[in-house]
């Protein structure tokens, strides 16, 4: 059976970055454009050139990748040629290969938004892909508020395609400016333009999620016959976003009937990289990721309930959609009060800890329910979990003590006479029989007070001696406090995220009347995991 070629194109780095919040450096647009082409995308929209001095720098020194690189513009304006419009030059000017222009097709945005006759519009659109065909370049037509203007009328939105077609746009985009249509709409629509003589494989779709289904939308122009999708990183965006292309591609290359049918530029190879390429945007943006996102998201493929955890031994397909593996996720089967010998059996078994004696499976689970009651949560703290069954089954190595630490926090006036904060920790260690003192404050490479846990942080792990090659690498990514119980009693809940160079990522608890000391546990179960797991000898072991 010959599959259809469907076309992936990205607009990360142009409606992306129209998200409240986000402003991609030049750096970073390069970053990101070559890790969209390592996935395989065919199509990465860079910007519109001139719009901003960002956009500018980068079509100047534009990536160098094998997907088609593009720059977006509009039609160009009434009462003038399409060779003397500046705005229409300032993108032929970019030089990309293909180029990309928005028009309206919704009448009311014609007469209301522009001040255009209908008949103005459609020459507008005919001459501008005209003269971007006469140029050589491949032409996309974003037709703007598609849906809505059909909805209002049919006959125009069409022309207005068909005007684009007619020039010579290699692609016609269906867009969901407003993000308000819903899949059987869009299913109808899309096949009204197929039948209307624009092929479907010319024909390509852009949404936005305001209603929660710009993927789905994609999917049912898909199914109707559009051969190009288009779609964000994480699904970045104006107001909701637009179609996420981390929950898309695993989708077109995975689930059926779209394995079977279609083909894309992903490879297996790269979608194995799919967590990796989410976690890049993230990264660039300091966001921390979405726990539930579908596919890569860290509960992607979590099994909480002793149930599901019982049936996910037996068999994995019992509650997973698809391999973790497959995307570059992994299994979890958290440990919490709620949790069985099950989970306890499988999450030893992650850890490369075969156990088969009840009596100790029995230990462990008892001292987990009895941590959980004094606050802590292991449940996304796996980390921490491993290292409590650890010393429970007595295989956590004794690395080296921490005698005492301190952290003081300063309030002084600078030589603005402003008012600033500055945190510095001490951290006394013993390793072997030698005891070493670290201290560091808090400030950032801007000169800020980054707080008095940073600084503890940065204390503990500044001289480890014989294991500090191995704890050189971690990063904190994410630090979240939580008050448990309350009043009298009450407890603070810390849950730090961890990441090292290889990319694993990791979180570990502290609980404690005393915020500094509740991050302190965290921070040190941290830099234990990660010798555990790197294989680190304590010293004087023979």
């Amino acid at each position: 059976m010959t599959k259809d070629r469907l076309y992936i194109f990205d607009t990360t780095l142009r409606d992306g970055q129209q998200t409240q919040g986000v402003q991609f450096s030049t750096e970073e647009k390069h970053q990101i454009a070559h890790a969209l082409d390592a996935l395989g995308v065919d199509y990465i929209e860079g910007g519109w050139p001139g719009a901003n001095p960002t956009d500018t720098e980068f079509f100047d020194a534009p990536p160098k990748v094998d997907a088609t690189f593009l720059a977006f513009g509009m039609t160009k304006r009434a009462g003038r040629s399409a060779e003397n419009d500046d705005v229409l030059a300032g993108v032929l000017n970019a030089g990309t290969k293909a180029v990309c222009l928005v028009g309206k097709t919704h009448d009311f945005h014609v007469t209301t938004a522009l001040g255009f006759t209908l008949d103005e519009n459609l020459d507008n659109i005919a001459r501008s892909f005209e003269y971007i065909v006469a140029q050589g370049r491949e032409a996309l037509f974003d037709a703007e508020h598609f849906f809505d203007g059909y909805k209002a009328n049919p006959d125009y939105a069409l022309k207005c395609l068909h005007a684009a077609y007619n020039a010579g746009a290699r692609w016609i985009v269906l867009c969901d400016t407003n993000g308000g249509a819903l899949p059987q709409e869009v299913h109808d629509i899309t096949r009204k333009v197929i039948e209307s003589g624009i092929p479907g494989d010319h024909l390509g779709i852009h949404t936005h999620d305001d209603t929660g289904n710009a993927v789905a939308n994609s999917l049912a122009a898909i199914d109707a016959g559009a051969r190009q999708v288009q779609g964000t990183l994480n699904g970045l965006g104006e107001r909701c976003g637009n179609a996420n292309l981390i929950t898309l591609i695993p989708t077109l290359l995975l689930k059926e009937p779209y394995r079977s049918t279609l083909q894309t530029g992903v490879t297996e190879q790269a979608l194995s990289g799919l967590v990796k390429t989410s976690r890049t945007l993230d990264d660039i943006l300091n966001r921390v990721p979405q726990r539930a996102a579908p596919y890569v998201g860290a509960s992607a493929f979590a099994h909480k309930a002793g149930l599901h955890a019982s049936a996910i031994l037996k068999d994995p397909t019992t509650y997973e959609h698809i391999v973790p593996e497959v995307v570059g996720n992994a299994r979890i089967v958290p440990m919490s009060n709620q949790a069985g010998q099950s989970n306890l059996r499988r999450r030893l078994s992650d850890m490369g800890l075969e156990i088969s004696d009840k009596t100790d499976l029995g230990r462990i689970l008892d001292r987990i329910k009895d941590r959980e009651s004094e606050g802590y949560a292991y449940d996304s703290a796996q980390a921490s979990f491993e290292l409590e069954a650890r010393r429970e089954l007595g295989l956590l190595p004794n690395y080296f003590e921490v005698k005492r630490y301190r952290v003081t926090v300063e309030r002084r006036k600078n030589k603005r006479n402003k008012m600033v904060s500055l945190s510095e920790a001490v951290v006394v260690t013993k390793i072997g029989g030698e005891k070493t003192l670290a201290v560091s404050d808090s400030l950032d490479s801007h000169g800020k007070d980054a707080g008095p846990v940073n600084a503890l942080a940065r204390a503990l792990m500044k001289d480890l001696g014989p294991y500090q090659a191995l704890i050189d690498d971690i990063e904190l990514v994410d630090y979240k406090v939580r008050i448990t119980q309350g009043g009298t009693a009450a407890q603070t809940r810390v849950i730090i995220d961890h990441e090292d160079g290889q990319g694993r990522r990791w979180s570990t608890v502290g609980v404690s009347s005393n915020i500094i000391d509740a991050s302190f546990e965290a921070l040190l179960d941290a830099i234990l995991w990660k010798l555990v797991r790197d294989g680190a000898t304590p010293v004087g072991a023979a």
